[in-house]
């Protein structure tokens, strides 16, 4: 298959017309060998990490469609590692949108002189674009509207729909002993109805967890999950 788009995290291969295949990486992003969700970069190579975020991202995506979420997912395949999405425009070159119920990783190291590390957060949603040459800057609503990146009125659908993802996900890992600290999403418009939808993966590679305040390394969440 071709071979669309080589990311930080998973390979996207063309599959049909309306459909994309995602193939799974053990790569976590991260700086200086530790992970951290709202980072740009590779920071960690976890063997296993592929395997184990696909078998997480499919429960997370078929919990959110009994949910009547809106998502990319079509089927997964754990053997070969990939998931077959539907096909998405972008906003811009893409958006990333990072949903925190704590002030720690990079929100605390922006924002450290106005709270403590740690600090219950009311679910604040964080939208940055995706551009590695500019270490994917934070941007803010006008700003997108200004630069005709999203409408003002999908930009409103778009946060709505983070926080009832987050809500959904921030629950079903409470069930499991686990709270949920912050979380990455991407979304897009689904090219064959416009829809604006969830992409990309839920998995423990894109958000931040922790368990009677123990940090869980993302291979650790499927156990939690699963056993």
């Amino acid at each position: 298959m071709t071979l669309l788009y080589k990311g930080k995290t998973k390979d996207v291969y063309d599959h049909t017309e309306n459909h994309v295949r995602l193939q799974f990486k053990d790569d976590v992003t991260g700086e200086d060998g530790v992970f951290d969700p709202g980072a740009n970069t590779v920071g960690a190579t976890i063997e296993g990490v592929g395997k184990s975020g696909l078998r997480v991202t499919t429960y997370f995506f078929e919990l959110l469609e009994e949910y009547g979420i809106p998502t990319h997912f079509v089927s997964s395949s754990l053997d070969d590692r990939t998931m077959i999405v539907k096909k998405a425009d972008m906003f811009g070159k893409g958006l990333e949108v990072i949903c925190r119920y704590r002030a720690v990783g990079s929100f605390y190291r922006r924002y450290g002189a106005y709270c403590k590390e740690g600090e219950l957060l009311p679910a604040i949603s964080e939208v940055t674009i995706k551009d590695d040459e500019r270490n994917d800057p934070p941007i803010s609503k006008e700003t997108l509207i200004a630069l005709n990146i999203i409408t003002e009125s999908v930009y409103e659908k778009m946060i709505d729909l983070t926080k009832k993802v987050t809500a959904v996900v921030h629950e079903a890992c409470l069930k499991h002993g686990l709270e949920l600290y912050d979380i990455k999403l991407e979304f897009g418009l689904d090219q064959e109805t416009g829809e604006l939808m969830l992409i990309d993966e839920i998995s423990g590679g894109n958000m931040r967890l922790y368990a009677d305040g123990k940090y869980i390394e993302p291979l650790e969440l499927e156990s939690y999950l699963f056993n």
